[in-house]
C-alpha cells in the first residue's frame, strides 16, 4: 500500500524510498532520473528577472486606453507629467520591495511579507482574498484581451463572436498553464521572447511617431498644458490610472527562491525594467500625440490601433497581434509568479498541502500552477470579472501599503537584520502614503463596490479561524483529506521539495 512518508513526506513503498527509475536512492531522497534532488532550482537569471518584470507590466493597456490618463488630467502636458511621476512612484515601490526581498530571502511577494511582519491572520485573509477572487478575475481579464485581438485580423472588419472570444481565451488560458506545468526553463524562455516582442511592437509606434515629431509635427503640443480642461479633482483618478498601467513591478518578489544572487539580481532587475518601462509608457505618448489630436485619442477605443491605421496603412493589421502577444506575456508572467505565492502558502500550512509539491521529473510545481486553472475558467464563463476587479482594485493597494508599511516598521522594530540592498526611508514613505491615498480614494469615489470588495476579503476571518486555526478535524474527515492528498501526489506525480 502507498503510504506518505512521516519523516520527507515523500512517496514510500514497503517504508522504503524509490527513485524514477524503480530503486531506492542511497540517502533515502526522492530524485529524478538524472540525479537531481526534486525542487525549484535557481533558473531566475537576470536577463529572465527582467522580461518577468516587464513582460507582466506591459500588458494591453499601453496599446489600448491610454485615453484614462488624458482624460483626467485635462491636458497633453499634464497627462505626460502624470506618467512620468507614476514611473517614479512605482519604482519607489519596486525598490521598496527589492530591500523586503534581498532581507526576506523567501517566494511569495506580498504574502510571505505580511506573514513574516505581521502574522498568519492577516496573511491569510490576503491569501484568500487572492485565491477566491482577484487573481481570477485578473487572468481572466487580460485573457479576454488577448482572444479579442488574436482574432481580430480574422474576422475584420466584421465583430467578433463572443462565443469566439471565450474559446480563443480559454485556449489561451490553456496553454499557458501546460507551459507552465511542463518547464520552468521555457516557460522563463518564452516570457523573454514575449518581452521582446512587445518591446518591437512599442518601438513600431515610437520610432515613426518621433520621426514626424522631429520632421516638425508639433501642433498637437502647441499650448500643451491648457488649464482649460483641468479639474483638480481629477488629478488623483489620473494618477490611479497611472498606476494601474506600471503594475506588476512586485511580481519578481514572488519568486525570490529561484533568483541567481538574489541580492544583486533583484534591485538590478527592478531598476532595469522601471526605467525601460517609464521610457517606453512616456515616448509611446509622445508618439500618439504627435499624430493624433487629443480629441481623437478620447475618441478611440484602441489607440494603438487608431494609430497605425492612421500612420501605417496596411502594415496596420499587424498591431493587433503583437497586442495579443503582449496579452500573452503579461498571462505567462502572472501565473509563473503567482504560483509560487499558493506553493509557498501551501509549504506555511495555508493550503493543502499537495501544493507545496514538485513535479518529480519536470520540477515544476505543478500543482500550484493548476490551482488557478478552474477558478479562471468559471470567472470568464460565468463571472461579472469586470465588476468583480473594481470590487477587488482598492485591494490590492491596501495590500502593498500594508507591506510597505511593514518595511518601514521592520527599520525600527529590527534595526540588525541584514539588509544587502536599503533605500532611503523617505522612499518607503513617499510610496505608502500614495498607496493609502488611492485607498482613501476608492472609498470616496466608489463606496459601494470598495465595500463589497472589502467585505469579500473579511470573509477571510471566519475561513482562517475554520481552516486553519482550529484544526481538529473529525478523524474520517482527516483520513478522508489524507487519502485524497495521495492519490493527487501519486496520479500528479509530485512529491515534497528536498531540503
Amino acid at each position: 500500500m502507498t503510504k506518505k512518508s512521516t519523516s520527507t513526506g515523500g512517496v514510500t513503498t514497503n517504508g522504503h524510498k524509490f527513485s524514477e527509475n524503480g530503486t531506492p536512492d542511497s540517502n533515502g531522497k526522492l530524485q529524478d532520473e538524472d540525479d537531481r534532488k526534486v525542487g525549484l532550482g535557481k533558473k531566475v537569471t537576470l536577463l529572465r528577472g527582467i522580461s518577468i518584470i516587464i513582460g507582466t507590466i506591459i500588458g494591453a493597456g499601453i496599446f489600448i486606453s491610454p485615453k484614462g490618463i488624458l482624460k483626467y488630467s485635462g491636458s497633453i502636458g499634464m497627462s505626460l507629467i502624470v506618467w512620468i511621476g507614476c514611473g517614479v512612484l512605482s519604482l519607489f515601490g519596486a525598490l521598496s520591495y527589492a530591500e523586503l526581498g534581498t532581507c526576506i530571502k523567501k517566494s511569495g511577494g506580498h504574502y510571505t511579507y505580511i506573514m513574516e511582519i505581521f502574522g498568519p491572520q492577516m496573511a491569510f485573509v490576503r491569501l484568500w482574498a487572492d485565491l477566491i477572487a482577484i487573481r481570477p478575475a485578473g487572468m481572466a481579464v487580460i485573457s479576454l484581451a488577448f482572444g479579442q485581438y488574436i482574432l481580430e485580423p480574422l474576422f475584420m472588419p466584421c465583430a467578433i463572436p463572443p462565443v469566439a472570444v471565450k474559446l480563443a481565451t480559454a485556449i489561451g488560458i490553456t496553454s499557458v498553464m501546460y507551459l507552465n506545468s511542463m518547464s520552468v526553463t521555457w516557460s522563463a524562455r518564452i516570457q523573454i521572447f514575449l518581452t521582446f516582442s512587445k518591446l518591437l511592437a512599442i518601438a513600431i509606434i515610437i520610432v515613426p511617431g518621433l520621426y514626424q515629431l522631429f520632421k516638425g509635427e508639433t501642433k498637437n503640443f502647441e499650448n500643451a498644458f491648457q488649464f482649460n480642461n483641468m479639474e483638480l479633482s481629477g488629478m488623483p483618478l489620473a494618477f490611479y490610472s497611472g498606476m494601474y498601467a506600471y503594475a506588476g513591478w512586485f511580481y519578481l518578489n514572488f519568486v525570490t527562491e529561484e533568483v541567481e544572487q538574489p541580492e544583486k539580481t533583484l534591485p538590478l532587475a527592478i531598476c532595469i525594467s522601471m526605467f525601460i518601462v517609464t521610457s517606453c509608457y512616456v515616448l509611446t505618448n509622445v508618439a500618439y500625440y504627435t499624430v493624433m489630436s487629443a480629441e481623437e485619442i478620447l475618441a478611440s477605443d484602441a489607440v494603438a490601433v487608431a494609430f497605425a491605421e492612421k500612420l501605417l496603412g496596411k502594415f496596420s493589421i499587424a498591431v493587433p497581434v503583437f497586442v495579443a502577444l503582449s496579452c500573452y506575456g503579461s498571462m505567462n508572467g502572472c501565473l509563473f509568479a503567482l504560483s509560487r505565492m499558493f506553493y509557498v502558502a501551501s509549504r506555511e500550512g495555508q493550503l493543502p498541502e499537495v501544493l507545496s509539491m514538485i513535479h518529480v521529473r519536470r520540477h515544476t510545481p505543478l500543482t500550484a500552477v493548476l490551482i488557478m486553472y478552474p477558478m479562471t475558467m468559471l470567472q470568464l464563463f460565468v463571472g461579472d470579472i469586470y465588476s468583480l476587479l473594481n470590487f477587488m482594485s482598492f485591494l490590492r493597494w491596501l495590500f502593498i501599503g500594508v507591506v510597505v508599511l511593514g518595511l518601514i516598521y521592520l527599520r525600527y522594530t529590527k534595526p540588525d537584520l541584514p539588509r544587502p540592498f536599503k533605500v532611503p526611508i523617505f522612499i518607503p514613505v513617499v510610496f505608502c502614503l500614495a498607496c493609502f491615498f488611492m485607498v482613501f480614494l476608492s472609498l470616496y469615489s466608489d463606496p459601494v463596490n470598495t465595500g463589497i470588495g472589502f467585505a469579500i476579503s473579511l470573509t477571510g476571518i471566519p475561513a482562517y479561524y475554520i481552516f486553519i486555526y482550529f484544526n481538529q478535524r473529525p478523524k474520517w474527515l482527516q483520513r478522508a483529506l489524507d487519502s485524497f492528498n495521495r492519490s493527487l501526489q501519486i496520479i500528479l506525480e509530485v512529491a515534497p521539495a528536498e531540503q
